[in-house]
């Protein structure tokens, strides 16, 4: 009822979720289903989250915050978990699931021009090798970059998610998405140039050491360390031009699965 609240309570004893008059206060509000609820609940706090990145996991994202935000209660929030830890459960896998963008798409954009103007194989890793290197690097120099602040902060939960099974089967689905993905660009790209896996490997194989090498890379990002770039002149030994070290790493897993054995046809 409006005009009630619970001064005097430091907490409920079943949910354990903090009240106060701000939370507890009964306003006149539209009806919703607890799905919608928990909906409207777990949307702002991704946005929260993204906003601040991962801190000892989810906790820092506050219940009784995003509740305030939304101009919900307690009992709203009660209703749906019983706990701060259920909370943070649902959230952390909300996170895991969350997608700005399908897996390829910003790989798939970086090297479109390169292909149009008949790039060599190695232009091709260069461009998509700096994309991957500018993307994790936007974590820390473009704060307000929620495409990258998502990436990034999926990884970080996707490494502590054997707390939760709940977490660690949607990190799971994560990672199979987006091996799968790769694995058919990389079944569209690589032909272009005459490549095949070489036996007993597959296309999946190459991208999963791909998926391992991008994330180590995006970790390192996430750290603040600068990515290290090295030109190569005709002179020395190393393949000639401006390569980041994870476009080398790549050159280097393309010689071990790959096999070049028909003329490359990149001009179709």
């Amino acid at each position: 009822m409006p005009g009630v609240t619970c001064d005097g309570i430091p907490g409920d004893p079943v949910s354990g979720f903090p009240t106060s008059p701000v939370f507890c206060q009964a306003v006149v509000m539209p009806r919703r289903s607890a799905e919608e609820t928990r909906r409207l609940i777990l949307d702002n706090a991704l946005q929260l989250l993204l906003e601040r990145g991962v801190s000892a996991g989810v906790q820092h994202i506050r219940l009784q915050e995003v509740l305030r935000s939304v101009g919900l209660t307690t009992g709203a929030a009660y209703r749906i978990w019983a706990d701060q830890t259920d909370f943070h459960r649902d959230l952390a896998i909300e996170m895991v699931k969350l997608r700005i963008a399908p897996p390829v798409t910003s790989a798939s954009t970086a090297i479109k021009d390169v292909l149009a103007a008949g790039g060599t194989m190695d232009d091709v890793i260069r461009a998509a090798a700096l994309d991957h290197v500018s993307y994790a690097a936007r974590f820390h120099l473009e704060p307000e970059s929620r495409q990258s602040h998502a990436f990034i902060t999926a990884l970080a939960l996707r490494t502590a998610a054997g707390a939760w099974p709940e977490l660690r089967a949607a990190s799971i689905e994560r990672h199979r998405e987006s091996v799968e993905a790769f694995a058919q660009m990389y079944g569209e790209l690589l032909p272009r140039y005459g490549y095949r896996p070489r036996s007993p490997f597959t296309y999946l194989d190459f991208a999963e050491a791909m998926a391992a090498l991008g994330e180590g890379f995006a970790v390192r990002a996430a750290e603040g360390l600068d990515h290290p770039v090295y030109t190569v002149t005709e002179d020395d030994e190393g393949p000639a031009g401006e390569w980041t070290l994870f476009g080398l790493a790549i050159r280097g897993l393309v010689e071990a699965f790959m096999i070049r054995d028909t003329p490359p046809d990149h001009a179709k």
